[in-house]
Formats: C-alpha cells, sequence, structure tokens
C-alpha cells in the first residue's frame, strides 16, 4: 500500500512553496521521519519528513516546481510491500506538468466559482470584481449576488495588475553562452520584494555616528573567560548593542512604533530582530521581550537563532513580531552602509567594522578602537532631533557600559 508525500501547512499567510531538492530518488528506501524532501516557502526552508518506513515509488513534483498546501508532492510503497517500480514507470508522473499538483489544494475554490449563477457572472464582469476574493454564503460556498453586491459596496475590485517585470537587454551570444541562469529562490524574491517595499513606502532617510568601542572591548576582555565558563557562551558585542538599543528606545519611543493607516504604533514590548547572513539569503529571526533577557540570555538566544537560520531550521513565527531590527555588517568587513528598513518597522541600527583611527581625547591624538553607526528610520514617524538623539543614547550607553547596568 502507498502512502502519499503532501505539502504540510506552512504557516499564517503561507500558501505556496518551492521544490528546493529531493533528497531521496525514485527506488530509494527512506526511514520513518526521515527527510525526503526540501521546501523553500517566501519566509523559511521547511524538511518535509516521510510518514512511514519504505520506498520512494513515484516524485509528482520536481525540483523548481511551485506547489500549493496539501499538494501531492509523491508516493512512498510502505517496506515489505514488493520492489521499486521499473524505472520506465516512474516516469510517467515527472513527464506531467507540476501545475495540476500544485492547484490540488483548491479545487473547491473553483468549483464555487465555476457554478456562480448567470447574474452573478454577468455582475462580477460588469463591476470589475474577482469573485474568488468573495466569500460564498450560497450552497457549497457559491457566490450569490448578494455576496457580489456587498462586495462592490465595500469596495472591492478587481486585482490590480502585477507590477512590470524587468526584462534583460539583448546580450552579445558570445556573452549569453558563457552566463549562467538560475531560478531565484522564494526566500530571495521575497527579500527581493520586501526591500523595494520599504523604498517605495517610507520616508527613509540615514544618520551616522561613531562610537569607541575601548570601553565594551575592555569589559569584554576582562571578563569574557569567566563569562564563557560560568554562562556556556562567548560573550560578543550583539548583547551590549541589543542592551544599548533598547535603553535607547525607552526613551526615543517613536523608533519603536509603526504607521497602520492614520495611526501610530506605539510598541512597549522590545522585540529586537537580529539579521543573520546564510547561503540563502539574509533572514531576520526576533529576541522576543529582549528587555527581559541578561547579557547571557541574549548571547545564548542569538547563538541558537543563527544556527538554526544558518541549517534552515527557523520556524516562521521566530521571524514575526519584530520592533527594531539591528545588522551587522562588520563581521564582513563593511565599514559604512545605508541599512534599509525592515518594513513595517521604522528603525534599523547598521554595525560596521571596528577600526583604529586616530582620535583626539582630551586635546591629545590617540589611537581608538572606533565604529561607524547607522541608522536608517522612517521620516515619516521619526523625526530628524529624535533619530539624532536615539544614535547619541547608543553611542553614550557603548562607550560607558556602565550606564547599561545602573539603567540611565
Amino acid at each position: 500500500m502507498a502512502t502519499e508525500i503532501r505539502v504540510p501547512t506552512l504557516g499564517e499567510s503561507v500558501t505556496e512553496a518551492t521544490i528546493g531538492r529531493w533528497f531521496k530518488k525514485v527506488g530509494e528506501a527512506v526511514a520513518v521521519d526521515e527527510p525526503v524532501v526540501e521546501l523553500e516557502t517566501d519566509k523559511v526552508t521547511i524538511e518535509v519528513p516521510s510518514p512511514v518506513a519504505g520506498v520512494i515509488e513515484a516524485v509528482a513534483a520536481k525540483d523548481g516546481d511551485t506547489v500549493g498546501v496539501g499538494a501531492l508532492l509523491g508516493m512512498i510503497a510502505a517496506a515489505g510491500a514488493g520492489a521499486a517500480p521499473a524505472p520506465a514507470k516512474t516516469e510517467a508522473p515527472k513527464a506531467a506538468p507540476a501545475a495540476p499538483a500544485a492547484s490540488a489544494p483548491a479545487p473547491a475554490k473553483t468549483a464555487a466559482v465555476g457554478s456562480n449563477g448567470p447574474a452573478v457572472s454577468k455582475l462580477a464582469a460588469e463591476s470589475g470584481v474577482d469573485t474568488s476574493a468573495v466569500a460564498g454564503t450560497g450552497k457549497d460556498g457559491r457566490v450569490t449576488k448578494g455576496d457580489l453586491l456587498g462586495a462592490i459596496a465595500g469596495g472591492a475590485t478587481a486585482p490590480a495588475p502585477a507590477a512590470p517585470v524587468a526584462v534583460r537587454a539583448p546580450v552579445p551570444a558570445d556573452d549569453a553562452a558563457r552566463e549562467e541562469r538560475v531560478r531565484m529562490t522564494k526566500l530571495r524574491q521575497t527579500i527581493a520584494r520586501r526591500l523595494k517595499d520599504a523604498q517605495n513606502t517610507a520616508a527613509m532617510l540615514t544618520t551616522f555616528n561613531e562610537v569607541d568601542m575601548g570601553a565594551v572591548m575592555a569589559l569584554r576582555g576582562q571578563y569574557k573567560d569567566l563569562f564563557e565558563k560560568k554562562h556556556g557562551v562567548k560573550l560578543g558585542f550583539m548583547s551590549f548593542f541589543t542592551k544599548a538599543v533598547i535603553q535607547a528606545l525607552k526613551e526615543i519611543p517613536a523608533v519603536n512604533a509603526e504607521i497602520d493607516g492614520t495611526d501610530l504604533i506605539y510598541k512597549n514590548y522590545y522585540n529586537i530582530g537580529i539579521a543573520v547572513g546564510t547561503d540563502k539569503g539574509l533572514v531576520v529571526p526576533v529576541l522576543r521581550d529582549a528587555d527581559q533577557l541578561s547579557l547571557a540570555g541574549i548571547e545564548k538566544t542569538i547563538a541558537g537563532l543563527g544556527k538554526r537560520a544558518r541549517d534552515g531550521q527557523l520556524k516562521i513565527d521566530e521571524m514575526q513580531g519584530g520592533t527594531f531590527t539591528i545588522t551587522n555588517g562588520g563581521i564582513y568587513g563593511s565599514l559604512m552602509s545605508t541599512p534599509i528598513l525592515n518594513a513595517p518597522q521604522s528603525g534599523i541600527l547598521g554595525m560596521h567594522k571596528i577600526q583604529e583611527r586616530p582620535m583626539v581625547v582630551g586635546g591629545k591624538i590617540e589611537i581608538r578602537p572606533m565604529m561607524y553607526l547607522a541608522l536608517s528610520y522612517d521620516h515619516r514617524i521619526v523625526d530628524g532631533k529624535e533619530a539624532v538623539t536615539f544614535l547619541v543614547r547608543v553611542k553614550e550607553n557603548l562607550e560607558d557600559p556602565q550606564r547599561m547596568v545602573l539603567d540611565l
């Protein structure tokens, strides 16, 4: 008896995924709960485990195909059910287009739309309303004329046309032969869309400052061995920056707010997103209630989230609900940058490389370990004075870490 492998529920607001790769080929044995296929969504990468022990009998969706929640991915013949089918038989599912599998979970909706009466169809055509977006109250979910009139009265319209896709200019044949075309992953597509949306929506501006990291480096150097021995985690710079940011957010709440229509939402909690680079793109796991965490708690949480991010094991809820983001380009050698907002947040702090530079201290030139800081902010919410004050507070907290200990 064969068992189906289907696309699992992917999380809130996630309705489809792309086949990243199959870990098993047709005819190969698989154990219970062993990952058989990797799915890429616009938020995370998910491994689908085998529901039973057996042999991969057929594959219904190949690498790169887009599939919906509940779509058939493949079949597993139960262990002991006999030899795997001959390769010639297994090619049939592969030859079939993946589109039917991707649309598997949506037949009820399509049927409901297709079975709407002629009066509803005519009214939908005249009004430009997409009946598939209207909740039907008729039998079997059919959209009634009353449902459609209510949608029209509520301001429903036809879906907006998709933004035009940029098309490459022609390239010489010699150059084209040396190029490699690779399909963007769902994650990369989402990163591109969200970053561009942030630029198009927010009145984004960046202000800069620099911080003398000497005090933090001295404190870290003095206690890092004892800290690691007691807490089992290394003392890094990110915990100091997280604490410094939270102190500044408490003083300048606009940087921790967001716009909702014509309202401002001030958040009296501090969920700090930490940007993590992976081989598949940038993800931003969130330290929830970071103000309640100690330095050790912050370091442990960041280490755990970072490892899961690089292993593709982050859960969707671990990347939601952030109120402010910190990104550290310094680990890659960046000296200065202008980070893009992580919408709908109104602020993001960019850390950079620590570099020794000559500075005037007490009227004398000294070589100090300096770091440029960049705060990108939404000028619709945050005034210039608030942005500059926020960044100055972060600088003060880092140059005098005792302020954070004493909550000053």
